[in-house]
């Protein structure tokens, strides 16, 4: 299966939706998306439910509704995240250093990256 970058998945999804923002305007256009993450949040709650047992299930692999439901998360993430023009990639890696300093890991998500090359 191929594999794909935050960037790659930025600029596609800016591209998808680049319509919809000259329509409906940015501010109107990440309301709905926002309101889509926040649906989809719901759906992994009802998914993880249903996995411990909390909430009755008739389907047969939960799993697979899990994977589907954190890709849907992921998708209005990223969407947002593109229509504002913020690079996940850097913003997750200058995050993870901080973090890393402030609570004191034993390596960051650079150097994790680099030694499992």
């Amino acid at each position: 299966m191929e594999k794909i970058t935050f960037d790659v998945l930025e600029a596609y999804l800016l591209e998808h939706y680049h319509p919809r923002l000259e329509q409906e305007g940015q501010e109107s256009t990440e309301q709905s998306l926002f309101m889509k993450l926040v649906e989809e949040i719901g759906e992994v709650a009802e998914v993880l439910n249903q996995k411990t047992g909390r909430k009755f299930s008739d389907k047969l692999d939960l799993q697979g509704e899990l994977a589907k439901e954190l890709a849907d998360m992921i998708h209005y993430i990223v969407a947002i995240a593109a229509i504002n023009d913020i690079k996940l990639n850097d913003t997750i890696i200058e995050k993870d250093r901080v973090a890393a300093v402030k609570y004191q890991h034993k390596r960051n998500l650079i150097d994790f990256m680099k030694e499992t090359k």
